[in-house]
């Protein structure tokens, strides 16, 4: 989890130092934000994003990196236990899930209501998802795991609370496109060539038990501070 985070943001700090220089041509200089939101997202999520604008000449977006952690419920645990390891059902199930969620959008101005500064967003999504499932008593303790390319979009507004600081409210929703399920020595694909099924069990059983991404609400409250 610490090296996912420390990627992303030596990517947001990469993007950053990358258009620093004045705009050829022009004579504005990018403008930057970085930001925490809290929310939901299928779970509890927390976002940290960096925002650059001016950093094109003429060009009318400002661009956006996000990096999500959302708590999500795993699936249903006895399925999952049944369809990628054994039917057996001894042992009480703990589980829980994670997903890790990599963001890119172009934000653009929109006059909605009386909303003084608000912003259309949309942009591509990459969604790392993995579910524990822990049959304490039962000598099972497995993770069920899949990884999503999506697309997402939404609505945002920014009010002022000091000179440098934004709050800002964010309600929108992402769709991942269906992956391959993996776990223990198990994997279900759409396509349906799946490695060490059991018994007959096919994708859609697997994906009916298990809490990958599929199409997930977005409703966030945070904060940007302007550099």
């Amino acid at each position: 989890m610490v090296r996912k985070t420390a990627v992303g943001l030596a990517l947001l700090g990469a993007l950053s130092s990358g258009l620093t220089a004045q705009v050829p041509g022009g004579s504005s200089q990018p403008r930057f934000a970085a930001g925490l939101q809290v929310g939901y997202n299928s779970g509890l999520g927390v976002e940290l994003q960096g925002v650059v604008a001016d950093f094109a000449q003429g060009f009318p977006f400002q661009a956006r990196l996000g990096i999500r952690r959302t708590s999500v419920e795993p699936g249903v645990a006895i399925d999952a236990r049944r369809i990628f390891i054994n039917n057996n059902t001894n042992g009480i199930p703990e589980e829980s899930g994670r997903t890790w969620n990599f963001r890119l959008d172009f934000l653009y101005p929109a006059q909605v209501l009386s909303l003084r500064r608000a912003y259309f967003f949309g942009g591509v999504r990459h969604a790392r998802f993995t579910g524990n499932f822990n049959f304490v008593g039962g000598n099972e303790d497995f993770d069920i795991s899949s990884r999503h390319w999506g697309f997402g979009g939404g609505l945002e507004s920014h009010f002022g609370v000091g000179s440098r600081v934004d709050m800002v409210v964010t309600a929108g929703a992402e769709y991942f496109v269906s992956s391959t399920l993996s776990g223990h020595d198990t994997a279900y694909s759409p396509d349906g060539d799946n490695v060490n099924p059991r018994e007959d069990y096919t994708y859609a059983e697997a994906d009916a038990a298990i809490g990958q991404p599929k199409f997930e609400p977005v409703i966030m409250l945070g904060f940007n501070y302007h550099f």
